[in-house]
């Protein structure tokens, strides 16, 4: 699975099958030991602020709070224009809450139109969002930046507010637009910026 154009795709192997395993145990008793290697921007993951500052919060650093049982709202922006302005979040209160950007983008996941001319947020739709109050944006594109642009505002703006990024997120058409708690939690790995996670909600009765 290539999830980004030029990072590689990740390798899943048997670090120890079971019939290998078979040799160092009893007779009838085996185990099956899985190994992976892989970049961390690979599948739907989380951005940590030290993916783009050094000095800043690793995936070890996040609070558990800031990924998880957050309540979440779906922000619908599935138009034809690519850029993702502040008016697509007037009128939507996302003080403390998970903002995730439906765009519709999803579709084209695992063909060769994901990679060219997704939807993206523009820097100042990040500054509202930052202002706002938002404590996490998610977004069903390839990246939540375009990505014509080298210095990346919005992962600038949202990292440095200390607000993690989820992107390549899919299934944000089954949600309602408010209503639910959502959880986005990667592993806790030091000096480490961004990892994959299984995110999901937890639609409220």
């Amino acid at each position: 699975m290539i999830t980004y154009k030029g990072l590689p795709a990740p390798i899943i192997c048997d670090f120890l099958s079971r019939e290998e395993s078979r040799k160092h145990y009893a007779a009838g008793t085996e185990f099956h030991i899985g190994r992976i290697e892989m970049v961390g921007n690979t599948g739907t993951y989380v951005d940590s602020p030290f993916h783009r500052f050094a000095e800043r919060s690793d995936l070890s650093a996040l609070p558990l709070e800031s990924l998880a049982d957050l309540e979440g709202v779906v922000v619908r922006a599935p138009g034809s224009e690519r850029a993702i302005t502040p008016g697509a979040f007037q009128g939507i209160d996302v003080q403390g809450k998970a903002v995730l950007v439906h765009t519709g983008w999803s579709r084209h996941w695992r063909t060769g139109q994901y990679f060219e001319g997704h939807p993206f947020l523009t820097r100042e739709a990040a500054e509202y969002l930052a202002g706002a109050g938002a404590v996490f944006v998610g977004i069903d594109s390839l990246n939540i930046d375009d990505t014509a642009d080298g210095a990346r505002p919005v992962h600038t703006i949202l990292l440095a507010n200390q607000i993690p990024i989820c992107e390549h997120m899919t299934g944000l058409d089954q949600l309602p637009d408010s209503g639910f708690r959502f959880h986005a939690v990667p592993v806790k790995v030091r000096a480490f910026g961004t990892f994959p996670v299984r995110a999901y909600a937890v639609l409220e009765p």
